[in-house]
């Protein structure tokens, strides 16, 4: 007479939200240890920043001394008496409307060309296009390009076609600040978004658009909403919360290109605001009151885009 071992099947409903969640873990115990480095680096570096920068937004604190409980004390100084703060946040929002949609589109876009090139002309593309993001000489280019002497290859330029008399100090006018660190910055955004996009593309299974094909899709621009996009929501999540990061964050931008701060604050973000507060005036509570809201603003950016993304190819 054999035996047969039987194995009990644990059901969902026998289990309270507790004990289901330790039941998975063991199963899944290999998988948990695996990710245990990334989560513990995680929560160090981001988790608790985020929790501390919250809680001494809420005091006076200058590193040296204990910090003293001042409730909105920071947030009320940052609306109605921190008349700078305004004008940062105006110039990041501007960075960011600007710079954030229209590095995303762009990159989506030189993407979606470059993944139509033959595979060993895209590899060499693909470098072309990413090697602006990685910095290190960029920003000698473009401040020697944009050079206020006549040396500057811009103004050598136009004072050989006749278009001036004298050089223009292209980063010291506020005229032309903004408008060079926006065209800069789009410039830079082909990074990590534009790689996302490339991977997303070439995982698209091509058996789609032939099932696309006998549904009724008839152009490229179909196949585009109906299938290429849908196909690739994580990596357009992904570029997207880049993007965002991106955009509110091209403070360095600024810094390498015309200084901190800019000729009369034109250009001057709130990473600047912080930076002053934080690392210059060493008032720690304001500077994180500062760098909390920005979270929230960002947060809030990423959940928006989120909820447009849901709606592709619907």
């Amino acid at each position: 007479m054999s035996s047969k071992s039987e194995t009990k099947v644990v059901s969902r409903k026998e289990m309270t939200k507790a004990q289901w969640t330790l039941h998975m873990m063991n199963t899944h115990k290999v998988g948990y240890f695996m990710l245990a480095p990334f989560m513990i680096l995680f929560f160090l570096t981001t988790v608790i920043p985020v929790f501390l920068s919250l809680y001494f937004s809420f005091t006076s604190f200058n590193m040296i001394e204990t910090p003293k409980f001042v409730f909105m004390d920071n947030y009320v100084k940052m609306f109605l008496e921190d008349e700078l703060f305004i004008t940062a946040l105006k110039n990041t929002l501007i960075f960011a409307v600007v710079v954030g949609p229209i590095s995303y589109v762009l990159s989506f876009l030189v993407a979606w060309f470059i993944n139509e090139l033959p595979p060993k002309v895209r590899a060499v593309v693909v470098i072309v296009f990413y090697a602006p993001s990685l910095g290190g000489n960029t920003y000698l280019i473009w401040s020697t390009l944009f050079s206020g002497d006549r040396y500057g290859w811009l103004n050598a330029w136009l004072l050989k076609l006749g278009f001036i008399d004298s050089p223009v100090n292209w980063l010291k006018n506020t005229s032309y600040i903004l408008p060079i660190c926006i065209l800069v910055a789009l410039w830079m955004s082909l990074g990590i978004s534009f790689l996302s996009f490339i991977a997303g593309l070439q995982g698209i299974n091509r058996s789609l658009f032939e099932a696309g094909a006998i549904d009724g899709i008839t152009n490229r621009w179909q196949e585009v909403w109906y299938i290429t996009l849908p196909s690739m929501k994580p990596q357009l999540m992904f570029g997207a919360v880049m993007s965002i990061t991106g955009a509110f964050g091209f403070g360095d931008v600024v810094t390498n290109l015309a200084g901190n701060p800019p000729q009369d604050y034109v250009g001057y973000t709130v990473t600047h605001h912080i930076g002053e507060y934080g690392g210059v005036r060493w008032e720690v509570g304001y500077s994180a009151a500062l760098s909390f809201l920005m979270f929230l603003v960002m947060i809030g950016a990423n959940l928006a885009v989120n909820k447009l993304l849901s709606k592709v190819g619907q």
